[in-house]
């Protein structure tokens, strides 16, 4: 299983930032990892589009950093007294999301936990503009907390498609999982779906073709999960449907509080962000927590 020795937990000191803190921090103890409290400061004449060098800060945007690393400080001793783990107060000036991805990548973050909403949600409703934005530059495994802390994780899904991302899908939902239920799912497809419609519409019975293609995934996921440790203990789901509607569907049937998937799976890019991919719509629409892992399984 992968190992998590570095957290970055992004605060802008709202209630939704404070349940990732406190699963960060949860996560941090389960781990023996260290947390980083990062919070960024935003500089009054930052506009969008502009961006703005170290020289640049005015003597106001200083002393606002100063007043909040005080703040800071005393948030991280009260979650130290709290955990019992180490935590590193950090401020940043600048634009959230471009900071706090400079800012893992500089500690090499094994995590990054941020709120699904913040104190700015007018440009992104469901999100988070600063989480939205983060999920694109991030090279690091990302979590976005919606659910209140106050206990384990106790049902984890984790999405394969069978990309090459996927086994780290599901090394990661069991390093999370903390003992919970695991459970594999591998949705069969939006092209299935159409069949099955199509089917319908036509009155052919496609049961047996339906069949051998859930024989195959059932194949392909015992496959995938044979060489990952503890993967006996991992439950194996194969559904027919669309995607980001058949993830959120298991989350909700099977109550889950975490789902785990690869950031882009097959087709990722940048038009895949534009126009949609199942990542970005499991993150938008999902009930739970998010993670979501990078192409490179980091």
């Amino acid at each position: 299983m992968p190992s998590i020795r570095c957290i970055v937990a992004a605060t802008d000191f709202s209630s939704f930032s404070e349940r990732a803190v406190q699963r960060a921090a949860s996560i941090a103890k389960q781990h023996n990892a260290e947390m980083h409290l990062l919070h960024v400061v935003r500089p009054l004449d930052l506009y969008p589009g502009l961006t703005l060098g170290p020289d640049k800060f005015g003597r106001h945007d200083q002393d606002l950093q100063q007043a909040e690393q005080t703040r800071l400080d005393a948030m991280a001793a009260t979650l130290a007294s709290q955990f019992g783990i180490r935590i590193r107060p950090v401020t940043r000036l600048g634009r959230a999301h471009t900071e706090i991805a400079a800012y893992a990548q500089e500690v090499s973050a094994d995590l990054v936990a941020a709120g699904a909403r913040g104190e700015s949600t007018l440009m992104d409703l469901f999100l988070g503009s600063t989480a939205s934005r983060l999920l694109r530059v991030a090279t690091c495994p990302v979590l976005i907390v919606r659910k209140p802390a106050a206990e384990p994780y106790r049902q984890v899904l984790a999405a394969v498609d069978f990309s090459p991302v996927s086994a780290a899908v599901v090394s990661h939902a069991l390093s999370l999982a903390g003992g919970a239920r695991v459970e594999a799912l591998h949705v069969l497809g939006s092209e299935v779906e159409q069949r099955l419609r199509k089917a319908k519409f036509v009155q052919v019975d496609v049961t047996d073709w339906l069949a051998r293609l859930r024989t195959e995934a059932e194949k392909q996921l015992e496959a995938l999960l044979a060489p990952i440790e503890n993967s006996a203990a991992v439950g194996r789901l194969v559904q027919p449907g669309f995607p980001p509607a058949a993830i959120c569907q298991c989350i909700e049937e099977g109550h889950a509080d975490l789902v785990v998937l690869g950031r882009h799976g097959h087709g990722g890019s940048l038009q895949d962000w534009l126009l949609g991919s199942v990542s970005k719509d499991v993150a938008f629409a999902a009930a739970c927590d998010v993670l979501l892992i990078s192409p490179g399984g980091q």
